[in-house]
């Protein structure tokens, strides 16, 4: 019985170490102005990548001219992806023009806005296996 009990309190202990939780901190350089918000939303896949309902996680803090701290707990280890934008007036979401260009500011991790649209997930991708602080530039 004693066996089976510290067996039990084994498979606990690795299943709870597995699931360990991080943090994202991101650095958002290049914002222009105060007005409005900073927004940073985090994906996990391509097929989710860039979906506004499909988001994994999200976050928004009022801009700093200069540079926007974002944070993110609780990120369990795995592949993600980040696209943040600048919301400078404020309505909560990003205003494109009848092309679907974006109208507000936009970057991504790890890739850059391409000519014709945005960046995939692979390009944007990297690895979260511990707490992480990433920089992402506005250009």
């Amino acid at each position: 019985m004693e066996l089976k009990n510290l067996l039990m309190i084994i498979a606990m202990l690795t299943v709870g170490a597995s699931a360990a939780q991080h943090t994202l901190r991101m650095e958002i350089k290049g914002v222009t102005s105060t007005e409005g918000k900073v927004s940073a939303a985090l994906y996990t896949d391509q097929k989710s990548f860039l979906k506004f309902d499909k988001v994994f996680k999200a976050v928004s803090s009022k801009a700093v001219k200069g540079v926007t701290t974002l944070i993110i707990e609780d990120i369990p280890e795995g592949n993600y992806a980040v696209a943040v934008f600048h919301d400078k007036n404020g309505n909560g979401k990003l205003d494109t023009n009848i092309l679907g260009i974006p109208k507000e500011p936009v970057a991504f991790s790890n890739a850059k806005m391409k000519t014709f649209g945005p960046p995939k997930f692979s390009e944007c991708a990297f690895r979260i296996t511990k707490d992480i602080e990433i920089t992402i530039p506005f250009e």
